[in-house]
């Protein structure tokens, strides 16, 4: 028969367990989506200097974000999202740049 300061030290060092397994879990989707998000970031980057160097940057307009805008070999208009990838534009999405 266990006594009953074992069992409540039974119960504490379980629960003590959980709470660790817990929280390296939390830590752990925690670095993932810190380095999901400097990998998007190196991809959005990567991608908008591959564009300059390819594309032409289409002046005097923006995306409806206030994005830099390119063109491509097909006259397509885009501009570059934070993932790295082309979104393609209709012509009622792009406007004249603002001054500042």
């Amino acid at each position: 028969m266990i006594s009953r300061t074992s069992r409540t030290g039974l119960v504490a060092a379980s629960v003590m367990a959980a709470a660790l397994l817990l929280g390296q879990t939390g830590m752990a989707q925690g670095i993932d989506s810190t380095a999901k998000k400097i990998g998007n970031k190196t991809a959005s980057v990567a991608v908008k200097g591959a564009m300059k160097i390819t594309d032409k940057t289409y002046k005097g307009k923006e995306g409806p974000g206030g994005q830099t805008v390119y063109i491509d070999k097909k006259d397509r208009k885009y501009y570059v999202d934070e993932k790295g990838k082309k979104v393609y534009l209709k012509p009622s999405e792009i406007r004249d740049k603002k001054e500042d």
